[in-house]
């Protein structure tokens, strides 16, 4: 499909913005974007053409107009078929995105296409990148500013599966796509029996638990049967995409012993698929006891400009889409470069939580001129040691290799460790001798030691000046500046469905994040233009003060609440 002609001019003169001015007013949202937004989408047709061949094909739909049909579905939380009905039916959204006001529209499917595109030339971020652009040049936000840092978790849109469903449905899965290229021929005997138990048939979920776990050895003496006849044949049907899948997860649930019998797994390692329609959704669990939290599906990383004045507003600086088994400590670096994709510079000060915190990260950000901010978590507990004699408690210095305890006592001795695969240092510090004598030997050295050792990393002394730091009164109201943070994962999750994907795969659910993190730039833009049209948010304005602040509330609400959370997107 080629490039489609833009005609600037013609939609100048013949758009509904021209021919329908005085229907909307200066504050409305869709106005807001026409003037705003669609300039910023226009100017980046230059990239949006890379998705394209320059003549190959008929004309495709305006590529500037589907890139903002994909913001507006995150701004009023629609599905493709709702979109581009309104994108035919709504005056508002002809007007936002600066089309005729006989314009017929186009198919859904043209959007599922379209994403596909902006994934392939890697431009998932590219409306991000445009209004972070956009609110830097209107000094909104600055390349260098205050940053505040969360995760939170994304359902995958697959069904959890028990180990039994997702084997029959991978095997399914492969038996389809070996049925459209292997002709028939070519098929092995046992073809129908393998399409008629996986394909044709159900599984029962009301049978005993001696019949399904019967099923799941039947299955997995049928995946290494089907894997085993594959195995001559050519790379195409050997190495076919579903196929693979088949071969890692047989490998992931059952063990073939070397009697040649196979077993199932009965502890699954971290990582594993979960259901063979998404196999980038990994199953993840947070917190323990009631907080306890798991699901499968992926993890974000949000970063949020802090205002430096009260009356100035905080923008979502970036978005990073991680496998969930993920951690927070790997997190912050991709953050960082993320922003660099997007234009902005290492903020002077990034405020965490103590997941993100460890020696290693505070002694990186100072090396790179920034400062991480956040609280330490504690040393780990040891059997039979009391608090008051945890690593907290001791004066650690690596550079003059000692260590003092809570008595005063100075170790006596000190080693250097290195880990041969990682080249991780590590220091151990001994005490000796001078815990035979001393009075609180017994809360102090575990029973099965002679005296006192500390194993620390290479960058105790940062983690112990943090641990000190963060008692102070002072880095506590600091610390401040993180809270609002919670609510702004909130509002994305709430506002426009940052929780559930949409799409399958990593890359289309890191998409959806990039769109998200723009249309709430753009919301937030919006309301800080109106509330500077009327006089500023922060004044007590009277009845003029409720008007505004009825409009803020009512800002892009969504077109139909009922159309989002029980539907499932391609």
């Amino acid at each position: 499909m080629s490039l489609p002609r833009f005609d600037v001019q013609g939609s100048l003169f013949e758009s509904l913005g021209s021919i329908a001015a005085d229907l909307f007013d200066e504050k409305d949202k869709y106005k807001l974007f026409a003037s705003k937004v669609w300039p910023l989408l226009a100017s980046r047709r230059e990239e949006l053409a890379q998705c394209y061949e320059p003549e190959n094909g008929r004309p495709g739909i305006e590529p500037v107009v589907l890139l903002g049909v994909l913001i507006f579905q995150f701004l009023e939380r629609v599905p493709d078929r709702q979109a581009a009905e309104l994108v035919k039916y709504h005056l508002g959204w002809k007007l936002a995105l600066n089309l005729k006001l006989g314009a017929d529209g186009f198919h859904p499917t043209t959007l599922v296409h379209f994403r596909q595109r902006l994934l392939e030339a890697g431009k998932s971020d590219l409306a991000l990148r445009a209004v972070l652009e956009a609110l830097e040049k209107e000094g909104f936000i600055a390349k260098r500013s205050k940053q505040r840092l969360d995760s939170t978790h994304i359902l995958g849109a697959v069904a959890r599966l028990s180990a039994l469903e997702c084997v029959r449905e991978t095997i399914a899965l492969a038996l389809e796509e070996l049925d459209g290229n292997l002709p028939e021929g070519q098929r092995p005997q046992f073809w129908e029996q393998l399409w008629e138990r996986y394909v044709e048939s159900k599984l029962d979920y009301k049978s005993a638990e001696e019949i399904l776990e019967s099923k799941r050895r039947q299955a997995g003496a049928d995946c290494l049967r089907l894997l085993d006849w594959l195995e001559p044949l050519g790379a195409e049907f050997r190495e076919a995409k579903r196929v693979a899948l088949l071969r890692e997860v047989f490998s992931q649930q059952y063990e073939l012993e070397q009697s040649g019998k196979i077993e199932p797994v009965k502890v699954h390692a971290t990582g594993v698929v979960q259901n063979p329609h998404d196999p980038d959704a990994q199953w993840s669990a947070k917190g323990k006891g009631k907080q306890k939290k798991d699901w499968v599906g992926y993890k974000i990383q949000v970063a949020e400009t802090v205002a430096s004045q009260q009356d100035q507003s905080s923008f979502i600086a970036s978005v990073v889409t991680q496998r969930a088994t993920e951690s927070d400590d790997a997190g912050l670096p991709a953050t960082l470069q993320k922003q660099e994709a997007l234009g902005l510079e290492q903020p002077p000060e990034m405020y965490t939580d103590g997941a993100y915190i460890s020696g290693r990260a505070i002694h990186e950000a100072k090396e790179a001129g920034w400062e991480l901010l956040g609280p330490a978590q504690p040393s780990a507990s040891r059997a039979g040691l009391q608090k008051e004699y945890r690593i907290e408690a001791f004066d650690i210095s690596i550079s003059e290799r000692k260590a003092v305890c809570p008595d005063g006592k100075i170790s006596t001795n000190c080693s250097k460790l290195t880990e041969g695969k990682s080249g991780k240092v590590a220091y151990r510090f001994e005490f000796g001798s001078q815990c035979q004598n001393c009075a609180h030997k017994a809360l102090c050295v575990p029973s099965a030691q002679l005296h006192r050792t500390i194993l620390v990393g290479a960058y105790h002394e940062a983690l112990q000046q943090r641990r000190r730091d963060q008692q102070s009164e002072e880095f506590q109201l600091q610390m401040h500046q993180r809270n609002a943070i919670e609510g702004t994962i909130s509002e994305l999750v709430r506002g426009h469905g940052m929780r559930r994907a949409r799409y399958k795969g990593f890359a289309k659910v890191d998409l959806q994040n990039q769109l998200i993190a723009a249309a709430c730039n753009i919301k937030r833009w919006f309301r800080k233009l109106l509330g500077t049209a009327f006089g500023g948010q922060n004044q007590d304005l009277g009845l003029n003060g409720s008007f505004a602040q009825s409009v803020l509330d009512d800002l892009f609400a969504p077109t139909d609440p009922w159309s989002f959370p029980e539907r499932r997107f391609a």
